[in-house]
């Protein structure tokens, strides 16, 4: 344990290698992933999803949960997050579509694909910048965010049941407590206190 953090440490700031602040909007954006990133050492206010640079960790995660290889599988699987994801089993089964579950993924992986070098920075904004008109437009506020954030979350637990793959996710536990967190007024370091909602909806500009 104490080598695998002294390696940790001796990886270079990822703030180093992308030193200019995100604008407001372009932290918005990020924040969409918010409820996934809680692992320690996860970026929240960059688009790089690593506070240090492990460009071998995201091509790693990538792969072993995603089966995302190539750059081609990788526009393929946002392209299905994007259009249906696993909202539209939830519409099935509960009469409503929790985009903000799929929106979380689809960010995420977008931020993985671009930290191992699968898509460019520039390639990277374009996919999240054409999610932003139908979150926008679906929700008002991150507390109506979280909330389908976890109904998407709790209809893919319950479709992992009596598979080999039952055990992985975290805890519903640990994912209250972390939006918690998240939208917690007094949470100064929470992406969605820096970026409030409707920042989105005003002119963009420097933080």
């Amino acid at each position: 344990m104490a080598l695998t953090r002294l390696r940790e440490w001796r990886r270079p700031k990822a703030a180093r290698r992308y030193p200019v602040p995100l604008t407001m909007h372009q932290l918005w954006m990020v924040s969409l992933s918010a409820p996934v990133s809680h692992d320690r050492g996860a970026s929240r206010s960059t688009l790089y999803p690593f506070t240090r640079i492990d460009d071998d960790s995201a091509r790693r995660w990538l792969a072993d949960q995603w089966e995302i290889t190539s750059r081609e599988k990788l526009v393929g699987r946002l392209d299905g997050l994007a259009r249906t994801g696993y909202r539209a089993r939830a519409q099935q089964l509960l009469g409503v579509a929790p985009l903000a579950w799929d929106a979380a993924l689809y960010v995420d992986i977008t931020r993985r694909g671009f930290a191992c070098g699968r898509i460019t920075e520039h390639e990277a904004w374009t996919a999240l910048k054409s999610i932003v008109p139908a979150v926008a437009g679906t929700y008002a506020s991150w507390q109506e965010y979280a909330d389908h954030y976890l109904l998407g979350r709790k209809v893919w637990r319950d479709g992992l049941r009596g598979t080999e793959d039952a055990g992985f996710p975290a805890p519903q536990a640990t994912a209250d407590a972390h939006l918690r967190s998240l939208l917690d007024p007094a949470n100064r370091a929470s992406p969605w206190n820096l970026a409030p909602w409707d920042a989105i909806y005003q002119p963009d500009h420097a933080r």
